[in-house]
């Protein structure tokens, strides 16, 4: 495949989850019944798919195209940081055995044949009847096709196909719930977006009619309840470190898979003792983005009646995700480095359940990601009203002055102009020499950035921030508020506070702690 083709792959490969998430997240009942598989598939394809993207946007700075390689790698690393859930890491750990091959100019049977013996081997106890036994399958026909890329690739679909319909047979869970493997039938969703991507038309649609979501099987007299956590997380570690972490991992719980590789993994296990599990990824290496979630919250579904209005916000830090949400508002919390996608956004607005939802990004870069969650979700039936918050002070100051009891519109236009009477700016510091707009910086220079360029550069952050709320306030204020980043000082919004008090008497200040990576945010009404 070249950079191209892969592209397409992933494009496609995203629409057909995005259009069939929900049916696969209906019939999800191993290896445990929490309704999310599809979602999960999703999120970990829009990752690959957006890694490639990033590639292909690095090469169009310098007038050129990635190669072949760049493409698959790009589609395998963004998988392995972004696969959610048993089967999204299994997915990752698929699509890294066929960048392993594609890569090295291989040809899609042994592609397929070393996606299939990855993905096994990272599944400490591999059972028939799931996105293995597909896998398996896909390449076994593969492999005995011979002939041209095409054919192999409808030749896999086929095989994966007839793998699918038989799991029920394999699996009692899938039997008595009446389903097919619902990983597998994401897998197979993959391989229609590569048989359209390589012969250019999509192969013949799948489907049973089995598409509501089962009630959970009864459980028999032996029966035994599973593990109460799902713990996820990227693990930075060198490959000795897995032997034992597997081994302790594996005793703690179940359903224990381990992908990726070159010293970057993705550990997902169920477990009773959430803590133990990061603990064992601590002595192992360096995790982060560690997700956990107790699946006895969904143990017992609730109908709860819909909402007429919320508020979505994407917040950073860890104080501002707690004050949104005391303010009424759904979260979305994020760390430097690691915005949110689409998917999430959506998941949020579902998480918020009610027909009138306002999304407020706070963040530039987020414009586009804000803007195609914002158009899935009206698919679905709610109402979405987008405002293009830059910064969290700005949605601090729309969420001020939210109020569900008024129409949609009045409070959507009331919150719009709350944000964009807002300034704002935000204290960093430079990582190395550059250019900027008030001159040449050094590295570990203070730089100060007002509604997004950079008006003061210093080598104290006290000062640097009093000078830039002077030039803020130069054109009038009636409200400062100041938001510091996680780890930064109390004293320096005191001294923040004094200046605005001895300088500026008509002029209020509010102060929130957990802001994120910056040192501090400032917002000026």
């Amino acid at each position: 495949m070249d950079a191209a083709a892969v592209r397409i792959w992933c494009s496609l490969t995203l629409q057909a989850l995005g259009r069939e998430r929900e049916e696969i997240d209906a019939i999800n009942v191993y290896p445990v019944a929490d309704g999310d598989t599809g979602t999960n598939l999703y999120l970990t394809a829009e990752s690959a798919a957006q890694a490639v993207e990033a590639v292909f946007a690095a090469h169009e700075t310098r007038d050129g195209t990635p190669s072949s390689a760049d493409a698959v790698r790009a589609m395998a690393h963004g998988a392995l940081i972004g696969a959610r859930g048993n089967s999204g890491t299994i997915l990752a750990q698929l699509l890294r055995g066929m960048a392993e091959r594609l890569a090295a100019g291989d040809h899609f049977a042994g592609a397929l044949r070393r996606a299939a013996e990855l993905a096994r081997e990272a599944v400490a106890h591999p059972v028939e009847g799931t996105i293995l036994t597909v896998a398996s399958a896909a390449a076994d026909a593969a492999g005995e096709s011979g002939g041209e890329p095409a054919d192999v690739c409808r030749a896999a679909y086929a095989g994966a196909r007839a793998a699918l319909e038989a799991t029920p047979g394999q699996l009692a869970v899938l039997e008595r719930a009446g389903v097919v493997d619902a990983g597998g039938r994401g897998l197979l969703a993959v391989l229609g977006a590569l048989v359209e991507a390589v012969c250019g038309e999509a192969p013949p649609a799948w489907g049973t009619g089995r598409t509501a979501r089962p009630l959970p099987p009864d459980p028999g007299p032996c029966d035994t309840a599973g593990p109460a956590f799902e713990v996820i997380y990227l693990l930075e570690a060198d490959d000795g470190a897995m032997t034992s972490l597997r081994a302790r991992l594996d005793a703690l719980g179940d359903s224990l898979v381990v992908v990726g590789g070159d010293g970057l993994w993705n550990v997902h296990v169920h477990v009773d003792d959430a803590g133990a599990a990061v603990e064992a990824g601590v002595e192992a290496g360096r995790p982060h983005r560690i997700r956990i979630t107790h699946f006895g919250a969904d143990a017992v579904p609730t109908v709860r009646e819909q909402a007429q209005r919320a508020v979505v916000a994407v917040v950073p830090g860890a104080g501002l995700p707690v004050l949104c949400a005391e303010a009424g508002a759904t979260t979305v919390p994020t760390r430097p480095g690691e915005p949110p996608a689409s998917g999430e956004l959506v998941d949020a607005i579902r998480r918020a359940h009610a027909r009138e939802v306002v999304l407020l990004p706070n963040d530039p870069l987020l414009r586009h990601t804000a803007a195609a969650a914002a158009e899935q979700a009206r698919a679905e039936g709610v109402r979405v009203a987008l405002i293009p918050t830059r910064s969290p002070v700005q949605g601090l100051a729309a969420l001020a002055v939210h109020e569900a009891d008024r129409s949609f519109d009045e409070d959507v236009v009331a919150m719009t102009a709350a944000a964009g009477a807002t300034r704002c700016a935000e204290l960093a510091v430079a990582e190395r020499q550059s250019w900027t707009s008030a001159g040449v910086c050094q590295a570990g220079d203070v730089l100060g950035l007002i509604d997004g360029d950079v008006a003061v550069i210093g080598q104290d952050v006290t000062a640097t921030a009093v000078s830039v709320l002077d030039r803020m306030l130069s054109s009038g204020g009636e409200l400062v508020t100041l938001v510091l980043g996680d780890g930064t000082p109390g004293e320096l919004a005191a001294r923040l506070e004094s200046h605005v008090r001895e300088h500026y008497l008509a002029v209020d200040t509010l102060t929130y702690e957990g802001g994120g990576a910056a040192p501090l945010l400032i917002g000026v009404e």
